[in-house]
């Protein structure tokens, strides 16, 4: 027969309390972590604000809007960015791009890509140029991420508009005859990865009135929606707006809102750029210190219309 341990009254109370006591210190540690991860968070998200421009360039012709939306659990915020300013030269550059990484240290990196590929875009070139300097400086740095990027570069007295991109979610575009498509532009590797990585240009003097979105991959991919599903609805939604003139706000939520229908975790920043089509200027070839491109019009007869590439910089 079994010897039945003797009950004290005093067990149960001591184990209840040393129950207590754990669940206590439990929840004051999870109440820490909670706490000093939403200050990494607030301190990524006001980090990635301070460091996107207050304003973006614009031309006689030329419209421009951009957005930047943080993830909506709170999580993946420092990654995404856009950019726009004016070179030495009267272009203006345009660039949107997506840090490997989230937190604090990505939206340092954010910002280190952003000032570097500035720099470089001041003395180079063309953008294929640019993002292979930029390549190189962030390289030098050690910080061991990576970043994708497309940059533009838009004369706007001649129209001509280049372009190169760094392993970035493609571009979008439209015009009012109703062509529309994705820009499947040739590219490199992300920056950050190797260093002496050429980036190829897509060179083209632009005619008509067009729309141009730039965007990251959190506004088009997610878990429950495909990265080409969602380059369908913004190609959609630009054929629309490029029809009707372009309202560059409505554009820029309703592409905002195709974000919100992935499921994505990831931040998203949006790049708009409208063209209203009026006559380009022809500059001489002295002037720009670039090559004439004849002017050929955005059609839906391949990605991005015709496309004419420039020998890598």
């Amino acid at each position: 027969m079994t010897r039945r341990t003797p009950f004290s009254s005093a067990s149960p109370s001591a184990s209840a309390d040393d129950l207590l006591t754990t669940l206590g210190r439990l929840t004051a540690q999870a109440r820490q972590g909670a706490e000093l991860h939403r200050a990494r968070v607030e301190l990524a998200e006001a980090l990635q604000r301070g460091m996107l421009p207050a304003e973006l360039p614009a031309a006689p012709g030329l419209r421009t809007l951009a957005l930047y939306a943080p993830a909506r659990d709170g999580l993946d915020i420092g990654g995404d960015w856009y950019d726009g300013f004016v070179l030495p030269d009267g272009t203006l550059g345009f660039c949107v791009g997506d840090v490997q990484g989230h937190d604090v240290e990505a939206a340092a990196f954010m910002g280190q890509v952003r000032i570097g590929l500035r720099a470089t875009a001041a003395v180079a070139r063309d953008p294929g140029e640019a993002l292979s300097r930029a390549n190189d400086l962030l390289l030098s740095v050690g910080c061991g991420l990576f970043a994708t990027c497309t940059f533009l570069r838009f004369d706007p007295v001649t129209r001509v508009l280049e372009s190169a991109r760094a392993g970035h979610t493609p571009a979008v575009w439209a015009t009012a005859d109703g062509g529309a498509g994705v820009a499947e532009d040739a590219g490199g590797l992300p920056l950050g990865i190797a260093p002496g990585e050429r980036y190829p240009v897509t060179r083209r003097r632009l005619a008509g009135r067009w729309v141009l979105v730039l965007l990251t991959d959190g506004v088009v991919e997610g878990p429950s929606v495909p990265i080409e599903e969602g380059l369908a609805r913004v190609v959609r939604l630009a054929r629309a707006q490029a029809g009707a003139g372009c309202d560059l706000a409505e554009l820029a939520a309703r592409v905002m809102a195709v974000a919100e229908s992935t499921g994505h975790t990831d931040d998203a920043a949006v790049l708009i750029l409208c063209h209203d089509g009026a006559p380009a200027v022809p500059a001489p070839p002295a002037a720009s210190g670039r090559p004439e491109v004849p002017p050929v019009p955005l059609t839906p007869t391949g990605p991005y219309g015709h496309l004419r590439p420039a020998r890598p910089g």
